[in-house]
């Protein structure tokens, strides 16, 4: 079945001579895509998905078991894929798997098609931890071992669930397990190794270019920070020489604090900076008022 996506008329997958119960949910379907796609009315859209697969789980039974089954199946999975594009276009995606798991019960039931839709949502959205335990028992399931775009499943979960984790050691022995031996050719099998390959080193060059700026911001930071210690000690030795006020030098302390280093005091890395600058003014105030306050209290 072609994606609702692609056209909207969803009356060549069908036998013709459907009962008129399927052809009524073949209309919400076709209703459905056109709110979506030309109308832009994705909670519109939604419902009436939602009261299609309702309509499709009343039919069960109901219709003759030699196109019914059929027929049924490919409309749920219609309306599944239209309303995961509406919850997707109402940024609702964190619903999308529990809501198809109110109608196919469980993961491994999931048609291949709407797999990979989820897994390229979730990894679109940046959150594919959230659709690794299902495709993981979905791949598992022997049942789906046969069926069209098991391998696709299999790819797409290597390359947008694994690796985008980091599970390199995961995606290793996924590729030389059960799965990959019967989903990858050898040639594929190299092709996929050495992608987790190179996503292993460059996760090892992120993390050494990362303590390197790192080691490098906290040299620059000390350096700066013995610089702004000496020109204090040199200010507190004028003061004591008497040659400049002890209010010029104190501003001109704060003047260098603010215009040269410009720190944001609610950053933990401005704390030693300010606790620093704290311990060298309270020592140069204590030097230039101590002499004062006790030349006066002798004169009292």
């Amino acid at each position: 079945m072609s994606s609702p996506c692609a056209g909207g008329n969803f009356t060549p997958v069908f036998n013709p001579l459907l009962s008129p119960r399927l052809t009524k949910m073949l209309n919400m379907l076709e209703n459905a895509t056109e709110q979506l796609m030309l109308l832009k009315d994705f909670q519109a859209t939604f419902q009436t998905c939602d009261r299609g697969l309702g309509s499709v789980a009343e039919a069960v039974g109901e219709e003759k078991e030699e196109e019914g089954d059929v027929s049924r199946a490919e409309l749920k999975a219609g309306f599944c894929i239209v309303g995961i594009q509406a919850l997707a276009e109402l940024n609702q995606w964190r619903g999308v798997l529990s809501w198809l798991l109110q109608h196919y019960k469980h993961e491994e039931k999931i048609p291949s098609k709407i797999m990979q839709m989820c897994i390229l949502l979730y990894s679109q959205v940046g959150e594919p931890a959230a659709i690794k335990d299902a495709t993981r028992a979905w791949l598992h399931s022997p049942s789906n071992r046969c069926v069209s775009g098991f391998g696709t499943v299999a790819e797409l979960y290597l390359l947008h669930v694994l690796l985008p984790l980091g599970c390199t050691d995961q995606a290793r022995d996924f590729v030389g397990g059960e799965v990959g031996s019967i989903t990858f050719t050898d040639e594929q099998k190299q092709t996929a190794l050495a992608v987790i390959e190179e996503e292993e080193r460059q996760k090892h060059d992120a993390a050494v270019a990362a303590d390197c700026s790192g080691r490098e911001a906290f040299t620059t930071e000390g350096s700066l920070l013995h610089k702004m210690e000496a020109l204090l000690r040199l200010s507190f030795r004028r003061l004591m020489s008497g040659s400049v006020s002890f209010q010029k030098l104190f501003l001109a302390a704060l003047l260098v604090y603010m215009l040269f280093l410009r720190l944001d005091p609610a950053l933990p890395s401005s704390f030693m900076w300010i606790s620093k600058l704290h311990q060298l003014i309270g020592e140069l105030w204590k030097a230039a008022s101590g002499p004062f306050y006790h030349q006066r209290s002798v004169m009292d």
